[in-house]
């Protein structure tokens, strides 16, 4: 029942969008080639899909976003929990971390362009910086909040590290870390999109950079709108997953 109703809301969101989206083209002056109708911003959609320029940029967008996602939060997360567990090393890294968090990841775009180039690598490195900090820090802060209840019962029990980490403090940490790596996913997916803008010559945000260039309004549209699905897609995935590793150890579905 809940999903039914799940479905309808979603309709009927799309719906209403679609509607006033119509009603925006209708009431305006603005001319069809910068505003283009719902019914344009389809029809440019199945040419990208039928010429293969809309696969081949979602193929090119994911395997960047995969790399970068996935690795920046592997290293955050086996970061934050060493930093976490060892306070006194934290507290000399916490001030480098902190100057270097506020940073938006496109700031470091010339430097990855002189680097590395133009390429896949550029995008996949601001993808690592926009999810990298959340979770580091996010980690940490769950590391620290641990009941020490826990650690108590696991002495008392002689369980040691490095299984204390893995079988204790992770699961234990996992509610709050799940949190950050959810966040990251929308920030990450974001940062994709704007560093394909400037360090890629392929992928989705390159495909908006081009279809400005060729004042096709249509394919911008269509762009963006697989860019906003595929996001809700991944954070639907995302959530899911969360929920089968918090019910393989115990914790509320």
């Amino acid at each position: 029942m809940k999903k039914l109703l799940s479905v309808k809301n979603i309709v009927i969101s799309f719906a209403v969008l679609l509607v006033i989206w119509q009603i925006g083209v209708t009431v305006t002056d603005v001319k069809a080639a910068l505003f283009p109708s719902p019914l344009q911003t389809w029809k440019a959609l199945v040419e990208m899909a039928e010429d293969g320029t809309l696969l081949l940029g979602i193929e090119t967008s994911m395997y960047r976003f995969a790399v970068g996602y996935i690795v920046s939060v592997v290293v955050a997360v086996l970061l934050g929990l060493l930093l976490g567990w060892f306070g006194k090393a934290f507290q000399y890294v916490n001030p480098i971390v902190q100057l270097l968090r506020p940073i938006s990841p496109t700031a470091w775009m010339p430097f990855v362009v002189l680097w590395f180039g133009i390429g896949d690598v550029p995008a996949i490195v601001i993808i690592f910086i926009a999810a990298f900090f959340p979770v580091l820090l996010s980690t940490v802060s769950a590391v620290n909040g641990i009941d020490p209840i826990y650690l108590k019962v696991s002495k008392n029990f002689g369980i040691k590290q490095p299984a204390l980490m893995w079988k204790v403090i992770f699961p234990a940490a996992f509610p709050q870390i799940a949190n950050s790596i959810h966040l990251a996913l929308g920030t990450s997916w974001i940062f994709l999109v704007a560093g394909e803008m400037v360090g890629a010559q392929s992928g989705l945000g390159y495909m908006i950079i081009d279809a400005r260039n060729n004042i096709r309004a249509d394919q911008l549209l269509a762009t963006m709108i697989v860019i906003g699905l595929i996001g809700l897609i991944l954070d639907t995935l995302l959530k899911k997953l969360e929920k089968v590793v918090l019910r393989s150890w115990g914790g509320a579905a």
